[in-house]
C-alpha cells in the first residue's frame, strides 16, 4: 500500500486550516491541525510528520521559535507560511531551519505543489535504513554521503540534516573543489522554490558547518568560503 503522507497544518485562522485541509485531503494526504505554536511544537515532537505547514505569526510562540526548537530534535521538512511584508522574517525562518516558504495570500494549489515537491526531495527513503550494499556513495575524509539512503556520516556518526541542508551538501560534494556562487546555488539547489535573498545560502552553509563541526571540525572545514565568489567543498590533499 502506498504511504499516505502525514501533514501538520499550523495556523491560528480556522478558515486557512480548513482550506488547506480540503485541498491536501483531495491529494490523499493525512492532515492534522494545530492552532498555536505550543500545540504545534508538542505535536511535531511527538509525531513523525512528513511535512509541516507552519504559519509564521502564531499566538504564544511564533513559527520561527517553533522551527528553531524542532530543529534541536528533528529534521522534519517545514514550509513556512508568511505574509507579504515579512521578508526579514522569512530570512529568519531560513536561519531557523525552514525548507521553503509560501507567501499569503496564496493559491492552495501552489501549497499542494510545494508540499509534493518537498516530499519528492525528502521521500521516505530519507529516513529509512537501507542495505549497506548501496553503490551511490560519495566518500571523503571524515565524511561520506550515501545518496540512495539519504544518509550523511561524519567520522562514523550519522548526522541529521533537513532536506535542503542535505541537498546543498550533496550538490557541493558531487563537484568537489569547484567554486559555486550564491546565485549558482540558489538556481541549482533551490530551483523554482525560492526567489529572493542570497543570504539564505549563507544561513544554510552556517547550519551545515555547525552540524558537522559538532562531530568533526575537519569535515566542517571542507565547506570552504571563497571570498567574493561563493562556496566549495574543498578536499584535503
Amino acid at each position: 500500500m502506498e504511504h499516505q503522507a502525514k501533514v501538520l497544518v499550523v495556523d491560528d485562522e480556522e478558515r486557512i486550516r480548513r482550506l488547506l485541509r480540503m485541498y491536501l485531503e483531495r491529494e490523499n494526504f493525512q492532515i492534522e491541525e494545530a492552532e498555536d505554536g505550543e500545540q504545534a511544537l508538542e505535536m511535531a515532537l511527538a509525531t513523525d510528520y512528513d511535512v509541516i505547514l507552519l504559519d509564521l505569526m502564531l499566538p504564544g510562540i511564533d513559527g520561527i521559535e517553533v522551527c528553531t526548537r524542532l530543529r534541536e530534535k528533528k529534521a522534519t521538512p517545514v514550509i513556512m507560511l508568511t505574509a507579504k511584508g515579512e521578508e526579514a522574517n522569512r530570512v529568519q525562518g531560513f536561519e531557523s531551519g525552514t525548507d521553503d516558504y509560501v507567501v499569503k495570500p496564496f493559491s492552495p494549489r501552489e501549497v499542494v505543489y510545494r508540499v509534493k515537491a518537498l516530499l519528492r526531495r525528502s521521500s521516505a527513503t530519507a529516513f529509512l535504513t537501507t542495505p549497506s550494499s548501496s553503490h551511490n556513495v560519495l566518500v571523503f575524509p571524515d565524511l561520506s554521503i550515501d545518496h540512495d539512503a539519504h544518509r550523511v556520516m561524519v567520522a562514523g556518526e550519522e548526522v541529521s540534516l533537513t532536506p535542503k541542508e542535505y541537498e546543498l551538501l550533496y550538490y557541493l560534494a558531487r563537484h568537489p573543489d569547484r567554486v559555486f556562487s550564491r546565485e549558482d546555488l540558489l538556481k541549482d539547489v533551490w530551483h523554482y522554490e525560492f526567489f529572493g535573498d542570497l543570504r539564505t545560502v549563507d544561513t544554510h552553509i552556517k547550519r551545515l558547518r555547525e552540524k558537522l563541526n559538532k562531530i568533526s571540525p575537519a569535515a566542517a572545514n571542507m565547506i570552504a568560503t571563497v571570498w567574493g565568489i561563493g562556496y566549495k567543498l574543498e578536499v584535503p590533499k
